[in-house]
């Protein structure tokens, strides 16, 4: 047991100190992604804003005119809070899933840890995910939304929403390495995950057995704390966020650990 645990101990030392190694070329993937993302595009950075502006449009027509749903601050502004978030998780496991087996040639024949490749890809997302809050400011002006004392918990939300993020994207990435259908399983989960997370609807609309499982969705308690501590000005449920917040913690500690573990079998893969 004692070496089990010697052993754990001696990879996690190892997984950190190559992170500081390797920090700057972390940066620089990332750049290169964010480049390469909007290389030969019209609207570049627009098209951060763009995708959940259009998704807004469409759900609050149909919301709004065909199915009305009570939600607490104007559905429009409900909406684009919720699609702002969820895009930062699905666009970063989108650019994820791709990311070793579309980098073949470095991952065979340069060493430096992998993980960098789905890391980066979330990186790249946040800006993406710092862009699109620009509308969001907007509609909370427009519809005289006024933040409160609850905002001091937006970075802790935020924290919880990444670690999470970075958990999916590192199995995401291994496993598309070794399975290669994963990527095209994942585009079907990644629907329904959206439609059984909190992002267009409220889950308290929701009743029966349904409403116990999405309860156990960890997306639906971060984007209503996102909902809590920018829209409502409240804190957000604490027992929700804190128990995702141990369990993608717990996550990222195991898929950083197997990804660790795997990445010298990666070159044979490829």
């Amino acid at each position: 047991m004692s070496a089990k645990v010697a052993a754990l101990a001696r990879d996690v030392r190892e997984m950190l100190h190559e992170q500081v190694e390797y920090r700057d070329l972390l940066v620089q993937m990332t750049k290169r992604d964010l480049l390469l993302r909007y290389k030969q595009t019209v609207m570049g950075f627009g098209w951060a804003i763009f995708t959940p502006l259009i998704n807004t449009i469409i759900f609050s027509i149909m919301f709004t005119r065909v199915a009305s749903i009570d939600t607490p601050v104007p559905y429009p502004l409900f909406a684009y809070c919720g699609l702002w978030a969820w895009n930062l998780t699905a666009s970063s496991l989108k650019m994820a899933v791709n990311s070793l087996t579309g980098n073949s040639s470095l991952v065979t024949k340069v060493y430096f840890p992998r993980e960098i490749f789905p890391l980066s890809s979330v990186l790249v997302c946040l800006v993406d995910f710092g862009v699109a809050s620009v509308v969001l400011i907007g509609m909370m002006v427009y519809w005289h939304i006024a933040v409160g004392p609850a905002l001091i918990m937006l970075p802790v939300v935020l924290a919880v929403h990444l670690v999470f993020t970075m958990a999916f994207a590192l199995l995401l990435a291994m496993w598309n390495l070794f399975y290669r259908d994963i990527k095209y399983l994942f585009e079907v989960i990644i629907v329904v995950w959206m439609f059984s997370t909190s992002v267009l609807y409220p889950t308290a609309l929701v009743g029966g057995r349904l409403a116990t499982v999405l309860q156990f969705n960890p997306m639906t308690p971060i984007i209503d704390a996102y909902r809590s501590v920018l829209l409502l000005n409240e804190w957000p449920a604490m027992m929700p966020l804190t128990l995702t917040a141990a369990a993608s913690v717990f996550l990222l500690g195991v898929a950083w650990l197997l990804f660790h573990r795997a990445e010298f079998e990666f070159a044979e893969s490829v």
